[in-house]
């Protein structure tokens, strides 16, 4: 049934566009497409030139890192021309490597094929414990609405699992024949849990009736346990089940106390439970899988006083302690037979995660390391003696060297006198003036912005062009606390710390208010819009992709899919003070007469996370609000959802679209 906001027209005079598949708003968005690609045409459109560039530094026909599971690798393969990823696997060779065995090769699933000409997601992939039989689910619109399927490996046969407004997930018991799956309710919120069976009626078991929760499965690392969380923006609940006993009663830990969050996973020593009962920092307890309940939890990891415990990883023989210091992830290794270490890292500037691809056993685990200016690397670190060994190395294609571009770490002073830390990459070799800069930020919900390396950045960088993140508030990129000071009463310390961001770059030089760009989305969109509102004259140029931009309209609908889970993040607009509060910033309502920056805004026609009226709304108040000449373009995706297109090279073709328009408004480097 297709979701329609509920406002009054008189009040706002853009709440038609609201009217989803109307010929009115389908005319008006396919009107706004067409202004947009005549612009681009019509103004030193670079869109093929960039799309070539891009698509020839990707290696189009590769192979993925294998993971190791059992006596089997699966692996993913790509093909030039393909927009989408093969899944195969073969027999793991005898002596433990990961070297394909063509003879044993089975192709376990072709996007591809799946896909046709439409938009397809891929949403959990899930390999039954006996290696039989291959659960799956697809979204075939955008709207992260999921189709469940199940494959048996041997003989290819494919079924479809009867289970509406399935999530996704899918999360397999021990014995290899029920899978757990949730199912969203008419928000669009994943509330209720399923056990499955293919040849049975699925079985309904919990219901998640508070609209602040979201459910959430998984398995646990040893895989001996399956969670079931309960999660808000605040608190948490979990749940355990043995997951060799599917039909057993599930087990609580701790029943949720607001403001109490807590993450479960088992390994050698219990269950190891992250929770911040002791302070905001997060400190680490066990306990006895018998008896989990909080009160028989003891403290392993005392709350540090400076970093936060972000994660936790376990392996048989080792623990991983996950800390947020100064902007970055350090890994503390505690293994059960060797001395603790700390893994060291060759920049100072980096994004570090531990990745999937070994089992729980292994001696080894592995790491996704990578920089501004270093693709992304795939270390196996030693457990026991900390050595680590390159793996893989995303390859770019066609010449290239890292150590052509600096990285830099800035800190910029926002409004109250907090310092807030950029993560700034340029070529090495330039002249030492003023240049193009293209500002990222964020500042919700907790996501750190931990720096990232990008093909397709390239393009911009070897014109001259630099590429900043501000760490602002509102984001963890800092810690806990750097999340809490940007949100719900303090989402101002957001706005103010990109724009002191943005000044320290054009008065150290960096660039000036004719070459700088800024870029969010979703949540991002908001902080754009929320900037272009207060100093519009500090940019030349802004991308606002689905951006979050209607917050006030939206957050006062809770029929609206998500709403009411948000008021933990922005408040509860039942509240006249909070109302009061988001109106202030809200980027929609606080359209002004005046000059904007050249802005290029996107939106996805089934984006249920952001509805498509939000950019339309936003898009149209400005074309009637402001005073410039500047171009203001709307692209909306009408067969994608908030990632925007699910192909690989239609992505490139968006960026492509995207740089063309800055390269046509920003003068050169």
């Amino acid at each position: 049934m297709p979701i329609t906001a509920r406002r009054d027209i008189t009040v706002d005079p853009y709440a038609w566009l609201e009217q989803r598949d109307s010929p009115d708003v389908l005319d008006y968005l396919n009107g706004e497409n067409q202004i947009t690609e005549t612009w681009l045409r019509d103004h030193n459109d670079q869109r093929d030139i960039l799309f070539n560039e891009i698509r020839s530094r990707i290696r189009e026909t590769d192979l993925s890192l294998p993971a190791v599971w059992d006596s089997w690798l699966y692996y993913q393969r790509t093909e030039a021309g393909a927009e989408y990823p093969r899944f195969y696997r073969c027999a793991r060779p005898a002596d433990g490597g990961l070297e394909i065995d063509s003879q044993s090769e089975q192709q376990l699933l072709d996007l591809n094929a799946l896909a046709g000409e439409g938009f397809l997601q891929l949403g959990d992939y899930a390999v039954s414990p006996d290696h039989l039989w291959l659960a799956y689910s697809l979204d075939r619109q955008g709207d992260e609405v999921y189709l469940l399927y199940l494959k048996n490996i041997s003989t290819g046969e494919t079924t479809e699992l009867n289970l509406n407004q399935a999530d996704g997930s899918l999360i397999w018991a021990a014995d290899s024949t029920h899978l757990f799956a949730i199912t969203m309710d008419e928000t669009s919120r994943p509330a209720d849990l399923w056990r499955l069976h293919p040849q049975n009626s699925p079985v309904h078991l919990f219901h998640e009736a508070d609209q602040r929760f979201y459910l959430h499965a998984y398995r646990s690392s040893s895989e001996q346990w399956l969670m079931l969380a309960s999660t808000s923006k605040n608190t948490s609940e979990i749940q355990l089940l043995p997951a060799d006993k599917p039909f057993a009663q599930w087990q609580m830990m701790a029943p949720r106390a607001d403001g109490h969050e807590y993450h479960v996973d088992h390994g050698a020593e219990g269950l190891l439970i992250r929770s911040n009962a002791e302070g905001e920092n997060f400190c680490l307890y066990k306990a006895d899988p018998e008896h989990p309940y909080q009160s028989n939890w003891h403290r392993m990891v005392a709350t540090d006083p400076v970093r936060t415990l972000e994660d936790f990883s376990v392996q048989a023989d080792a623990l991983l302690l996950h800390y947020r210091d100064q902007g970055l992830i350090t890994l503390e290794v505690k293994p059960i037979r060797a001395p603790n270490y700390v893994v060291s890292m060759p920049e100072a500037v980096y994004s570090l995660h531990v990745q999937s691809g070994e089992r729980y056993e292994s001696e080894y685990v592995r790491l996704r390391y990578e920089s501004l200016n270093r693709p992304a690397q795939i270390i196996a670190l030693h457990l026991a003696s900390g050595e680590q060994r390159i793996l893989k190395q995303v390859p770019v294609e066609g010449p290239f060297d890292a150590n052509d571009y600096e990285v830099l770490r800035e800190w910029a002073l926002s409004a109250d006198g907090t310092r807030v830390p950029l993560s700034i990459v340029r070529l090495r070799d330039r002249p030492s003036r003023p240049a193009p800069l293209y500002l990222y930020g964020y500042g919700s919900y907790g996501a750190s912005m931990d720096p990232w390396f990008s093909h397709a950045r390239l393009s911009l960088l070897q014109r001259g062009w630099q590429f900043a993140i501000a760490h602002v508030r509102g984001g963890a990129d800092l810690g806990e606390a750097w999340y809490q000071m940007g949100k719900l009463e303090h989402k101002e310390n957001t706005f103010s710390d990109f724009i002191g961001c943005a000044d320290h770059l054009v008065n150290e030089g960096f660039t000036s208010n004719r070459q700088l760009v800024i870029a969010g989305g979703s949540a991002g969109g908001l902080l754009i819009g929320n900037v272009i509102n207060q100093r519009p004259g500090l940019f030349a140029a802004a991308v606002a992709d689905v951006p979050f931009v209607d917050v006030f309209n939206t957050m006062s609908n809770p029929e609206l899919p998500l709403t009411v889970g948000e008021y933990e993040e922005w408040g509860d607009m039942r509240d006249p003070l909070v109302a009061e509060r988001v109106r202030s910033y809200a980027p929609y309502e606080q359209v002004k007469r005046q000059d904007y920056p050249a802005l290029f805004v996107t939106a996805g026609y089934h984006d249920m996370r952001v509805q498509y009226w939000e950019a339309a709304k936003w898009v149209a108040k400005l074309r009637h609000s402001k005073t410039d000449s500047h171009p203001l373009l709307l692209r909306t995706q009408m067969r994608a959802g908030h990632g925007g297109a699910s192909g690989r090279y239609q992505a490139m073709r968006e960026l492509a679209e995207e740089y063309s328009f800055l390269l046509a408004v920003i003068p050169d480097a």
